[in-house]
């Protein structure tokens, strides 16, 4: 008899190397982590899923589990374990990782607001500096 635990279905769609790499960049280290770093973790993580919606934590390494355990501190994965008998009579549970794909679509939107307001900000930054001297009002001019 096999029970789930933290069984939830996520939003339908891909995840993309683009998508996680903004989720990753936005979630863990807001200031810090280079784009490149979180391309790679993105990629590297990936690598483990394939097509598969979830894998079992058997295939990963220590310092991959590790990494996945900061992604899952961080909001982007989540774990499900299934409980079975065995034939003998013991309880055997296989521990398996899945992305919070709605998690993920929040941290993305949020990381691609930032960067709307960032252009948008940047708006006056291309306005010269003679420019604003000229829109002062009259009072403001030094005599």
């Amino acid at each position: 008899m096999a029970i789930k635990t933290k069984a939830t279905p996520g939003p339908a769609g891909t995840l993309t190397v683009d998508d996680l790499t903004r989720a990753i960049r936005n979630s863990i280290d807001r200031a810090g982590m280079k784009d490149e770093e979180a391309r790679a973790m993105a990629q590297h993580v990936l690598n483990f899923f394939g097509y598969s919606e979830r894998i079992i934590d058997n295939v990963l390494e220590p310092e991959d589990r590790d990494a996945f355990y900061m992604l899952e501190d961080s909001g982007i994965l989540t774990t499900e374990r299934e409980e079975t008998t065995l034939y003998d009579g013991r309880e055997w549970r296989i521990h398996y990782w899945m992305f919070r794909k709605e998690r993920i679509a929040e941290l993305v939107a949020a990381q691609k607001a930032k960067e709307e307001a960032e252009k948008a900000a940047s708006v006056y930054d291309d306005v010269p500096e003679d420019f604003w001297v000229s829109r002062k009002p009259k009072s403001e001019e030094p005599r």
